[in-house]
């Protein structure tokens, strides 16, 4: 009898799949590092991990949900629960959520684990929208020339995120700090919000802009 043989290609391990990954806006590396200045820096924060959640916050669901992260659902608009660094859940409606965790995170698995047969969605959306990161001094004054949204501390704080515009493009938009904020175009429209960006943050590449 003939010793079977079986052939495996680098593509059948994860390693081999990691490789054909590639972030929408990988081929403007050079022109976001490039782009960066006194002012404002930007940069893509790859592949993180993003689960769309449906379920009544004060549900057995909600409930379910909410344990299974370690964090409560958000209770209103803006709100952000978990962690910038970690697991972060964003407000999208009274039942709706957006979960954002690191590249790599099972945490959608566990989550359909725990809501079981109960009421509600865990749903994989981690390939429908990229993240971009822009930090600096002036990076509040570059957004403030395309969101409509009043970006003053008093009403925009650390720890906010909303469904905004960009320009005419939606995005999400979570000010992590003071000087930070991510941005979170839908993939297709990756690359017109970066060059927006870098278009915007150009005035202030001269360190005698404030």
């Amino acid at each position: 009898m003939a010793e079977q043989v079986i052939i495996t290609s680098p593509l059948d391990t994860r390693e081999g799949t990691e490789q054909l990954r590639r972030s929408p806006l990988a081929h403007l590396e050079e022109r976001l590092r490039a782009g960066t200045n006194q002012g404002a820096e930007l940069h893509e924060v790859r592949f993180l991990t993003m689960v769309g959640l449906r379920a009544d916050p004060a549900s057995e669901a909600g409930e379910a949900l909410a344990t299974a992260v370690g964090a409560p659902l958000p209770a209103r608009c803006g709100q952000v629960s978990g962690s910038p660094d970690g697991t972060a859940i964003f407000w999208q409606g009274p039942d709706e959520f957006l979960l954002v965790a690191p590249d790599g995170s099972d945490v959608g698995k566990e989550l359909a684990t725990a809501l079981g047969d109960a009421p509600g969605a865990v749903v994989d959306l981690s390939a429908n929208r990229t993240t971009l990161e822009l930090s600096g001094p002036s990076a509040r004054k570059v957004l403030e020339k395309g969101c409509p949204l009043d970006l003053h501390p008093r009403v925009f704080k650390p720890g906010t995120a909303v469904s905004t515009l960009l320009g005419p493009v939606p995005v999400l938009l979570w000010q992590l700090d003071e000087t930070t904020y991510r941005i979170m175009p839908r993939a297709s429209f990756a690359e017109y919000v970066a060059r927006w960006l870098l278009d915007a943050m150009a005035e202030f590449a001269s360190p005698e802009v404030p």
